[in-house]
């Protein structure tokens, strides 16, 4: 897997709410679907009909408190990544949901000043190394605990399960 970059550039695509949960972030309809670009067509459809249609890769999803409540659902990653959601940056997260992101090498910020200084389609520079947020668009910033190291060789390695094959090989 490519390491992961210091500064990330992006667009934003604000909710301006607390506990955004599982089955918003991809319905329980579509639990029987695996792939990642199929999960994509379906990624908060019931919360925000148009998102898949205005999203690009490289896109920032910027929420409020305890985003990814409910359920344990490795789906709603693969659904966001599938869609081309490089980050999501939020108040906080629900902790099941984080160590999902992390375990399947989805970036996780947590910002909770984001929501300040962030309107939707604003551009976002993320600066993962010095723990700072700069919207592009307004000149604002904010800060957040950078990623640790083990997160980011986990999200560089590509998740959990293929660190850990890394890592045999390696010993091998």
């Amino acid at each position: 897997m490519p390491e992961l970059p210091t500064n990330l550039k992006g667009f934003a695509h604000v909710y301006d709410r607390a506990h955004i949960n599982t089955d918003e972030i991809i319905p329980a309809r579509y639990l029987n679907v695996h792939e990642e670009a199929e999960l994509a067509k379906y990624a908060m459809e019931d919360i925000d009909v148009d998102f898949v249609k205005r999203v690009k890769p490289g896109d920032f999803v910027i929420a409020g408190e305890n985003f990814g409540c409910g359920s344990s659902r490795e789906h709603a990653i693969w659904a966001l990544r599938g869609a081309g959601i490089k980050v999501v940056i939020a108040a906080n997260y629900s902790r099941i949901f984080f160590r999902n992101a992390i375990n399947n090498g989805f970036l996780a910020i947590e910002c909770p000043e984001a929501l300040g200084i962030v309107k939707s389609g604003d551009q976002l520079e993320l600066d993962l190394l010095a723990g700072k947020l700069r919207n592009l668009s307004n000149g604002q910033e904010a800060t957040f605990v950078p990623i640790s190291d083990f997160a980011r060789e986990l999200i560089e390695d590509g998740g959990l399960l293929p660190h850990i094959q890394k890592k045999a090989a390696k010993a091998a």
